[in-house]
């Protein structure tokens, strides 16, 4: 594995965990100003998010399926490799922001 290979996994992994730890904390800010559990609501937003946080990390879906697309059809196997590794990456760090603010919520206290 190169360092570019490495460094995307880094910024994949961070960008997903951004992603739902962001959105999670500016959800309940503005379920704070709706009048509602603003923790129950950052717990519910954290697992509702994961899907949004992977296709941020990897650059939108479209990319990673013609890569896989092209792996298959035209042999390139490495290419392959790469995507699905990308894809982990970004899946652990979205998997990571969602157990930390599923931990802070304690279950979302009602």
């Amino acid at each position: 594995m190169d360092k570019d290979f490495l460094a995307t996994l880094i910024i994949d992994y961070f960008v997903a965990f951004g992603v739902i730890i962001g959105g999670t904390i500016v959800g309940g800010i503005g379920a704070y100003l709706i009048g509602k559990p603003p923790l129950s609501i950052m717990h519910d937003l954290a697992s509702s998010l994961k899907i949004w946080a992977l296709v941020a990390a990897i650059g939108g879906t479209f990319d990673a399926i013609s890569t896989l697309e092209r792996g298959i059809f035209e042999g390139t196997h490495a290419d392959i490799f790469k995507t699905l590794i990308m894809i982990f990456a970004a899946l652990s760090g979205a998997h990571s922001g969602t157990v930390l603010i599923q931990w802070l919520t304690q279950g979302g206290i009602k």
